[in-house]
């Protein structure tokens, strides 16, 4: 039986996190997918906010220390990864930026990652298309065409449905990606407006351009 390495790098600051949550979301539906294919799965959890001193310490060294090094080492034997951080200042943290800055250069190459992201309000959403999608680009991963962004809302009881559909989505797109690039998934069709998997800036509150003019 195959075996999946999985890396789970969740950027939260609290314990415990909307981020956190999102990433176990996320690692579960990848989990479940790779079952259903008959593969094993090993999933295994960095919690940026634990190594926050190293980070800052292999900045100023450049050497990784202890268990930060073994969590870079991690990310880069991993067959995907999972990456999700809390926004700040409308992108990701400092210290989710800073985790990628040190890991060694081509340790992302050719890596399929699963992009997330949480913030208080939908207004952030557009973050994992102007700050994550071009971070792993240029470091040559290949991001799976389905970013998962979670405002506080999404974790409530009525909107769960709408989150669920999304993250079920990313995780079929990643597990294609383990295929290579090429390969199809059997993902689930986008819905529009309520549940959908792009966002909507009607629903949001936003004015079209259209209408600013009018």
């Amino acid at each position: 039986m195959m075996t999946r390495h999985i890396a789970v790098v969740s950027a939260g600051l609290s314990s415990p996190s909307s981020t956190r949550i999102l990433a176990d979301q996320l690692a579960s539906a990848v989990e479940a997918r790779l079952f259903e294919r008959g593969e094993d799965v090993r999933l295994h959890v960095i919690e940026l906010r634990e190594h926050a001193r190293a980070l800052a310490d292999n900045l100023l060294t450049g050497f990784p220390s202890g268990a930060l090094a073994q969590a870079l080492q991690t990310v880069a034997d991993a067959d995907a990864v999972i990456a999700v951080t809390p926004v700040f200042s409308a992108s990701y943290s400092g210290l989710f930026k800073t985790f990628f800055d040190v890991l060694e250069p081509g340790a992302l190459e050719g890596k399929p990652v699963l992009m997330g992201a949480t913030a208080g309000t939908a207004r952030h959403s557009l973050v994992l298309d102007h700050a994550l999608r071009p971070l792993f680009s240029y470091l040559k991963a290949t991001p799976v065409p389905t970013g998962v962004f979670a405002a506080s809302e999404d974790f409530g009881s009525n909107a769960g449905g709408r989150l669920a559909a999304r993250v079920d989505r990313a995780a079929a797109e990643l597990v294609a990606l383990l295929d290579g690039p090429s390969a199809r998934a059997d993902v689930p069709p986008a819905r529009k407006l309520q549940g959908s998997t792009e966002f909507d800036p009607d629903a949001a509150g936003f004015l079209s351009f259209d209408k600013l003019r009018g």
